[in-house]
């Protein structure tokens, strides 16, 4: 029950205050998870506070800040409203340069999704960093935040590849945590986290009492239930998705910032989202002021693809470099396991093996993925980007649709 009325309040709570959705769209979301869903309650206590309630049987609250975005409201939680968060200045968007064919197909797709059931909410084409194509759901505009759910998780790779620009970290250091050095967990490079081969027991199932779930919905410090956990598979040789992972890395690169929350805030807000102009992303952290890297960052399709554009670009802004040259190859290269390689520095990979993860898209290809069918994806063949988001309950059909738009380019 906990685990029911946390996501539903931290859910409710940021997508009222963060995506604008009714009390109706939120519980309908979240039923598509499970009809139990239904059961729960969600109350607005005042203007920045919701609550989600099970007959009295369990109650939890979340309260939003505005920079900050929701967390849950729990025992120990840090002070959120002594952080200070810098105000992003937006920046002119990219060029329009409306293809017309193109256009058709991204609004052919966009209707055959929802007659479909599958909930596109917005499409985004990028080709030579130009608007191409666009289309949006109803009620859903340029300008809405939207959850990236695990698009999240390159994000936060992206954020520790400008660290490492700045000589704050390095995908060789080892013994990353107090907690693991006297243990073979000391052995894990922050490479190991990066392409999700630490070898680390995690229960990626969104089920009540998982690991993944308690990470998300329960807890104070989401990363220190992924910091607990043993060893399973030596480093490097198993490849194996999980959210604790990423949330490792977060709490790694807030340690390399000297641990404190505002800290964390700073760099994120100065290095990556100021720079790029991502005034419409809001990246949140759990109670305990800690980024939650795998699952929690908002934006519109726009910020999302300026986010792919950078990786398209070999981390490079303009006249500045933010992320290492030649990080983007490095980061969009099979890794080394035994199981599954399609996979680099939290990124999908459509190559590493000989059956390609999507193919009806280009071999380069590569993507930022999410539940419900989020996804950035970058075509280097095409220098292109393609965002979708929506809110599928049934697996999307990337390689089709996405397909399709790539063969009107």
């Amino acid at each position: 029950m906990t685990m029911g009325t946390g996501m539903t309040a931290k859910l409710g709570c940021s997508g009222i205050h963060l995506s604008g959705f009714s009390d109706d769209e939120i519980l309908d979301d979240l039923a598509s998870y499970s009809p139990a869903a239904k059961a729960i309650s969600l109350r607005r206590i005042d203007a920045t506070t919701v609550e989600a309630d099970i007959n009295g049987m369990s109650v939890t609250r979340a309260r939003y800040i505005p920079g900050l975005g929701c967390a849950l409201e729990l025992p120990g939680m840090i002070d959120r409203d002594a952080l200070a968060v810098p105000v992003i200045a937006a920046t002119e968007g990219p060029k329009q340069a409306v293809d017309t064919q193109l256009q058709s197909i991204v609004d052919a797709v966009m209707a055959e999704d929802n007659v479909a059931g599958l909930d596109t909410r917005a499409l985004y084409v990028l080709r030579d960093g130009e608007l191409v194509a666009e289309a949006y759901r109803d009620g859903i505009s340029a300008a809405t935040p939207l959850l990236g759910w695990s698009m999240a998780k390159s994000v936060t790779a992206m954020m520790l590849a400008r660290m490492e620009a700045l000589g704050l970290a390095a995908t060789s250091s080892a013994n990353l945590f107090p907690e693991w050095r006297d243990d073979e967990r000391r052995d894990i490079t922050l490479l190991n986290l990066l392409q999700m081969s630490s070898g680390l027991a995690f229960e990626e199932v969104y089920g009540p009492g998982s690991d993944a779930t308690r990470m998300l919905f329960t807890v104070v410090d989401a990363s220190a239930v992924p910091l607990a956990q043993p060893q399973e598979h030596p480093p490097a040789s198993h490849f194996a998705y999980s959210s604790g992972t990423t949330n490792l890395l977060a709490r790694y690169a807030q340690l390399q910032l000297g641990a404190a929350p505002q800290a964390a805030i700073d760099f994120w807000s100065t290095q990556l989202a100021g720079p790029l102009g991502l005034a419409g992303t809001t990246f949140e952290m759990d109670p305990s002021g800690i980024f939650v890297g795998s699952s929690y960052l908002y934006a519109p399709a726009r910020d999302w693809a300026r986010l792919g554009q950078l990786m398209l670009d070999d981390g490079r802004l303009g006249d500045q470099q933010l992320l290492p040259a030649g990080w983007v190859a490095r980061a969009t290269a099979p890794n080394s396991s035994s199981n599954d390689p399609r996979y680099g520095y939290q990124f999908w990979l459509n190559r590493g093996t000989k059956e390609p993860r999507w193919p009806a898209l280009e071999p380069g290809a590569y993507a930022m993925m999410g539940n419900r069918g989020q996804v950035v994806m970058m075509l280097p063949e095409h220098n292109a980007v393609v965002v979708r988001l929506g809110w599928s309950a049934t697996e999307y059909p990337y390689s089709q649709q996405l397909g399709r738009i790539q063969a009107a380019l």
